[in-house]
């Protein structure tokens, strides 16, 4: 055995030498490792280090067979790019307000099984099974809110078929008593008095008085049937006026961030839309502001994720008290926050932005008793420099990146403006 390694040793290093790379450490273990193959000699080190990759998820293991890893230093950077415990708590709570009806407050026994799983152990989140099983519960999340839906309105079509039908029954009786009335009618009319007499008036009254008896019946139960139609139909305007109210409440849920009370991601998008096609019919001159909180990270380590939840929206509150109603601001994503401010005067712009940076930089946040004081920086791009607003997105990201760069607490606008 002890032959066999020194021949392994001796070949590796003649390997490396050979082509020409420098018996580094890792170098050194990849050709040990190598060698060792071809002497079908089972090293520990070489073993542990397939033993953890079998342990990664597929796409990670595609990953190191496509980027030909071998060692545990190359290993590092992919392991890196995997979601921090922090996040993989926050993908859980967002998992699981996903799965929970918005519209029906009553949850699956089985649904709120597994959110209390997930809970207890948010890394479930990456394994396959799991994400299908989500999938699974995410459809039947839809299905609970379409469902109270159909619910709700069922009774507008049960009401038109019942008024429909009783419309149908005024009508049909209203027929019936008019013929009748108008066959005695004519009977009257061709009486001939001096020749018939009274007798024949005398029965005719008889009828006359059935008929208007059974039309008298009939009206009765029409109007009954309207009256109690006319209570349904009151009875429906409040069930429908609670479901326009739960319905828009459910649509401001999904527009507005649940924290800030800002634009959420999606409904920012579906706004820009508006304004892109207003500046392309009237040229409207307006700038995206990218807002990043300085150190953000940090602020959660120190005092807490509730602490940095109360930073969040209180400088979303800052944001929106400042905003005019004719442009939009939103949360992006985490700490960062983009604003549409349309200005005529490049003065109008500067005075909006540096309003925001005194307010932020003059004052503390406040979380149980303790003054907390955060920074931000910004990124500036004017729509009338850039062929699309797409590109315009860009820029202010990349000036927002540059702010971060140059020491953090700037707002770097793209003509060299720095605040």
């Amino acid at each position: 055995m002890e032959s066999k390694i020194n021949k392994i040793v001796k070949e590796t290093l003649i390997g490396l030498s050979n082509k020409d790379i420098p018996a580094t450490p890792n170098e050194y273990h990849k050709e040990f490792c190598k060698i060792s193959k071809v002497y079908n000699f089972s090293v520990k080190e070489c073993e542990q280090f397939k033993e953890l990759v079998s342990k990664l998820s597929e796409n990670e293991q595609l990953e190191i067979k496509s980027k030909n890893i071998d060692t545990f230093e190359d290993l590092f950077p992919i392991l890196l790019n995997r979601v921090s415990k922090d996040n993989i708590h926050t993908l859980s709570e967002l998992f699981q307000k996903s799965i929970t009806p918005s519209i029906s407050i009553d949850l699956d026994e089985e649904v709120q099984k597994f959110s209390v799983k997930i809970g207890n152990s948010p890394a479930l989140l990456f394994e396959e099974d799991i994400q299908k099983e989500m999938q699974k519960f995410i459809t039947k999340r839809f299905e609970a809110d379409k469902n109270i839906v159909k619910k709700k309105t069922s009774d507008i079509a049960k009401l038109l078929t019942l008024m429909g039908q009783y419309f149908n029954d005024a009508i049909h009786s209203n027929g019936i008593g008019s013929d009748e009335v108008s066959s005695i009618k004519s009977q009257i009319q061709s009486i001939n008095i001096e020749e018939e007499g009274a007798k024949d008036l005398s029965n005719l009254q008889d009828k006359l008085i059935n008929a208007a008896m059974s039309i008298e019946q009939e009206m009765s139960t029409v109007g009954e049937k309207l009256t109690t139609g006319k209570s349904r139909v009151e009875t429906l305007e409040i069930k429908i006026k609670k479901l326009e109210k739960e319905l828009d409440k459910t649509k401001q849920e999904s527009i507005k961030d649940h924290l800030t009370g800002l634009l959420t991601r999606r409904a920012y998008e579906e706004s820009i839309k508006k304004i892109e096609n207003e500046f392309i019919r009237n040229n409207t001159q307006y700038a995206i502001v990218f807002f990043d909180l300085d150190h953000f990270k940090k602020v959660n380590d120190t005092y807490g994720h509730e602490a940095g939840d109360i930073i969040l929206s209180t400088f979303a509150k800052v944001l929106n008290k400042n905003t005019r109603d004719l442009d939009i601001v939103g949360r992006y994503g985490g700490e960062e926050f983009i604003a549409v401010i349309h200005f005529n005067l490049k003065r109008e712009l500067l005075k909006y932005l540096k309003r925001i940076k005194t307010i932020i930089n003059d004052n503390s946040f406040i979380y149980k008793s303790k003054n907390i004081h955060v920074t931000f920086s910004a990124g500036v791009a004017v729509r009338n420099d850039h062929k699309s607003y797409d590109s315009t997105v860009q820029k202010a990201d990349v000036l927002l990146y540059q702010a971060k760069e140059a020491g953090r607490n700037k707002i770097i606008l793209e003509d060299g403006t720095v605040i």
